[in-house]
């Protein structure tokens, strides 16, 4: 997260959310906005979420969290071929962080980041952050809607997830390799396929801890935004049976990440 130059300005327009610009073909993701959290968790270890949740909790009580606001920005035609379809060029933006960062360095994440003291809610921390990272033009999208604000252990940061639109956003490329290794508009449809589908843990004090990814050409989405991106598939009714029982090692999920050639 760099700072803005002199000729940049700061994000206050645009900050409003308008959920009725949203596409048809979003509709049932925007209007189900507050089942995301909830299919999110079922994805996951009962004793996972209460142990994220328990300390958030304490994060809060010592009042050592951080504010975060990522953006989830879907791209794509205003209409779908047919009522209730995906339109074939949907796309979500994503990043691949750094390898030499300190925290999630070499993970596939949304655009986003810590909020700033002048920034307007997590509205105008989503907008900014993703500006700075992938450049992309601010003028060209709409704020949709707000998930669950989710407290993310490892980093000790509250973080707001913001749906967003944009016909077409533009050219979306890396500003500082320092913080952004790869910056990509994946399509939708690569995150249905099954085949790119599986369950991924890292061990934790001896723990085996599975949640959803997608492992693509570029990256392997996992953590937070692979929860949240399942989730949201699972919401806005696009998900497609997938096997559930394909659980993977993280090391060993990682180095398979640009075998498959393209993606699915």
């Amino acid at each position: 997260m760099r700072a803005c130059s002199a000729k940049e300005a700061p994000v206050t327009a645009g900050l409003a959310l308008t959920p009725e610009v949203g596409p048809s073909w979003l509709r049932p993701l925007i209007d189900n906005i507050d089942r995301v959290p909830d299919a999110a968790r079922r994805r996951l270890p009962a004793e996972l979420v209460a142990m994220v949740t328990a300390a958030g909790a304490a994060a809060a009580l010592r009042r050592n969290e951080r504010d975060a606001a990522v953006l989830v920005l879907f791209s794509g035609p205003q209409s779908a071929p047919a009522q209730g379809s995906l339109p074939d060029d949907a796309d979500l933006l994503l990043t691949v962080r750094a390898s030499t960062l300190r925290h999630h360095g070499g993970q596939a994440a949304f655009p986003g980041g810590a909020s700033d003291p002048g920034d307007q809610g997590p509205v105008a921390t989503a907008l900014r952050e993703a500006h700075e990272e992938t450049g992309l033009d601010l003028s060209k999208l709409y704020p949709l809607a707000t998930m669950e604000r989710t407290f993310i252990a490892p980093s000790r940061f509250h973080v707001v997830p913001v749906l967003a639109y944009s016909p077409d956003p533009g050219p979306v490329q890396v500003v500082n390799a320092a913080e952004t290794a790869i910056v990509a508009r994946v399509p939708v449809r690569a995150f249905i396929n099954p085949d790119n589908r599986l369950m991924v843990y890292r061990r934790t004090l001896s723990r085996r801890w599975a949640g959803p990814a997608f492992l693509l050409n570029q990256m392997l989405v996992w953590g937070f935004t692979g929860q949240v991106i399942s989730a949201v598939l699972d919401v806005a009714g696009w998900a497609q049976p997938w096997d559930t029982s394909d659980v993977r090692e993280l090391d060993d999920a990682m180095a398979l990440v640009g075998e498959q050639g393209g993606l699915r």
